[in-house]
C-alpha cells in the first residue's frame, strides 16, 4: 500500500532525543528555546512560542487577542474542526464565509462583506499547504483594525512573494504526525508583536511570570524538551522535505491534468502540498475504494464542513454565516444559509499521496490508477 502520509524519522531524531533523554531535563528548558528561535527565523519573524498542539496555538492566539464572549471571528468552515472549536471555547462567534473554488482558501471579497461592529478577527486557513489570499486579508485587518491569525497547520515554510506564512498576521502551526515537519504533537505561535508573545508565553505556563509567581489565569500547554529535539532535527530536513513535496506533485499534476482537476496554484505563491487535493466530481467515494483496492492509499479531507458538524449545528444560535450573493449574516439556523461552493468542494475533493518519502515507482503507479479510474 501507498501510503496517503507518511512522517519521516531518521537517525537524527533518534540520536535527538536520546540527548534530551540522556540529560534528565524532559521538561520545557533549552531544547525549546532552541527551537523557538530556529522556527522564527524560517518564519522571519521576531517572536515564535513552542506550545503542546496545534489547536493549544489557535487556543492561546485568540486568548492573546483578548477575544472572547460576543466577538466575531470570520473564518472558514472547510477545514479541520480545531479553529472552530477554540472560537466557540472562547465564547465567540465563528462567522462562515465562503471559499474561492480554486485554492479552497478564504474568499476575501466574502470575508469583507461579513464585517460587522461585533468583529475582531480574520482567521485564515492555508489550506493543504497553498496560502490564503493573505496580502488582501492583510489589508482588510489593518483597514477595520482587526486581529489577523492564520492557521498555518499545513503549510511550513509557504510563501508569497518570498514573504513566509507565519508573518502576515499571528500564526499557529501544527507538528502533528502527518504534517511536513512533526514533533509527533506540538505547535507553534509565530509573531511581530512582543506583547502578544509574551501574552501566549504566560498563557502556556500557568500564568507563571517567575516561578510560583501567577500574574493571570493560565493552562499547561507546554512544548516538552522530546518534542523540541524531534522539532529541530525535523527543521534542519524541512526544505528537503518541501522541495520533494513540490517535485512530487509536479509530477502528478504533469501526468493527471488531463484527466482530473488538479491542485492550482497562484502566481507568487509558494504550495507546499501537505496534501495533494484533486476533485472527481462523480463517485468520489467509489475513486477512493478502487484506488485503495489497487493499492494507493488516499483520503478525503474534510467530507463534513464544520457549519455542519453536530457540535457546531447544536449551537445554531451562536454562530453565523454569509451566503454568497447575500448582503447579511444569517443564524446558523437558517435553513437558507448555507456556502454553496464549500460543500460542493466537500463532497468531490480526493488527496492522493504526496509525501517526501514516494519512489518514482510510487508516482507512476499513482498516476497510472487515477488515470485508468479516469477511463
Amino acid at each position: 500500500m501507498i501510503v496517503v502520509a507518511q512522517p519521516l524519522l531518521g537517525s537524527e531524531e533518534e540520536a535527538a532525543v536520546l540527548r534530551v533523554l540522556a540529560s534528565g531535563q524532559l521538561t520545557q528548558g533549552e531544547y525549546v528555546a532552541d527551537f523557538e528561535r530556529r522556527f522564527a527565523e524560517l518564519c522571519h519573524v521576531r517572536e515564535a512560542v513552542a506550545v503542546s498542539s496545534g489547536t493549544a496555538a489557535l487556543h492561546l492566539a485568540l486568548l492573546a487577542h483578548n477575544i472572547g464572549p460576543g466577538d466575531e471571528v470570520v473564518t472558514t468552515a472547510f477545514s479541520f474542526a480545531a479553529a472552530v472549536s477554540m472560537i466557540l471555547l472562547v465564547g465567540a462567534i465563528p462567522v462562515f464565509v465562503d471559499i474561492d473554488p480554486d485554492t479552497y482558501t478564504l474568499d476575501p471579497a466574502q470575508v469583507e462583506i461579513a464585517l460587522t461592529r461585533r468583529t475582531k478577527a480574520i482567521l485564515g486557513v492555508h489550506l493543504y499547504g497553498h496560502p490564503c489570499d493573505m496580502l488582501r486579508l492583510e489589508q482588510l485587518a489593518e483597514a477595520y483594525s482587526l486581529a489577523l491569525i492564520e492557521d498555518a497547520s499545513q503549510a511550513h515554510a509557504a510563501s508569497i512573494g518570498g514573504r513566509l506564512v507565519g508573518s502576515f498576521g499571528v500564526g499557529c502551526f501544527s507538528f502533528y504526525a502527518t504534517k511536513n515537519m512533526t514533533t509527533g504533537e506540538g505547535g507553534m505561535v509565530t509573531t511581530n508583536d512582543p506583547a502578544i508573545a509574551e501574552q501566549v508565553r504566560l498563557l502556556r505556563n500557568q500564568g507563571q511570570e517567575a516561578r510560583f509567581y501567577h500574574t493571570i489565569l493560565g493552562y499547561n500547554l507546554r512544548m516538552t524538551e522530546l518534542q523540541a529535539a524531534l522539532g529541530i532535527a525535523q527543521l534542519e530536513k524541512l526544505e528537503d522535505f518541501t522541495r520533494r513535496r513540490i517535485a512530487n506533485a509536479a509530477y502528478l499534476t504533469d501526468h493527471l491534468k488531463r484527466v482530473v482537476q488538479t491542485p492550482v496554484v497562484r502566481p507568487g505563491y509558494r504550495h507546499v502540498y501537505q496534501e495533494y487535493t484533486i476533485r472527481v466530481p462523480i463517485d468520489r467515494n467509489e475513486w477512493a475504494a478502487r484506488l485503495r483496492s489497487s493499492g494507493v492509499d488516499t483520503a478525503i479531507r474534510y467530507p463534513l464542513p464544520v457549519h455542519q458538524q453536530p457540535f457546531v449545528r447544536r449551537r445554531s444560535s451562536l454562530f453565523r454565516i454569509l451566503s454568497p450573493g447575500k448582503k447579511s449574516l444569517m443564524k446558523g439556523s437558517n435553513p437558507a444559509a448555507h456556502l454553496p461552493v464549500t460543500e460542493s468542494a466537500a463532497q468531490q475533493v480526493l488527496s492522493l499521496p504526496v509525501h517526501p518519502a514516494l519512489s518514482e515507482e510510487d508516482l507512476s503507479k499513482i498516476a497510472n490508477e487515477v488515470i485508468a479510474m479516469s477511463e
